[in-house]
């Protein structure tokens, strides 16, 4: 049950919505246990952040919630990996990228929580 929020201060094409969205599903079972079958994602463009007191360049927040317990070496790769998706699909430079993650025992779906 894991969540990517990306919220990109760039303009998202078509194609790159849909390669970040893939590249995102694949990426996410670097987290032991999780997989693409039940990864939502939410990508949000021209989004208004300032960095470091500015808007000199392209820039994201990610935030990434996860159903469970933390592990700390699948979140270093997942960081890793998105960086990676980001700064090829929009130029977005590595260290303009945060990534956030959030775990919880409580995920509800279908009605009920697991």
């Amino acid at each position: 049950m894991p969540f990517i929020d990306a919220k990109v201060s760039v303009k998202l094409s078509e194609e790159k919505e849909k390669n970040i969205k893939e590249r995102l599903g694949k990426a996410i079972s670097l987290i032991p246990g999780k997989s693409e079958g039940w990864l939502m994602v939410g990508l949000e463009d021209e989004y208004c952040l300032y960095f470091k007191g500015n808007q000199d360049g392209a820039t994201a927040f990610v935030k990434v919630d996860i159903y469970g317990g933390e592990n700390k070496a699948a979140f270093d790769k997942l960081t890793g990996e998105i960086s990676t998706i980001l700064y090829e699909e929009l130029s977005i430079p590595k260290d303009r990228i945060y990534v956030s993650y959030q775990t919880t025992a409580h995920w509800g779906w279908n009605g009920n929580n697991f």
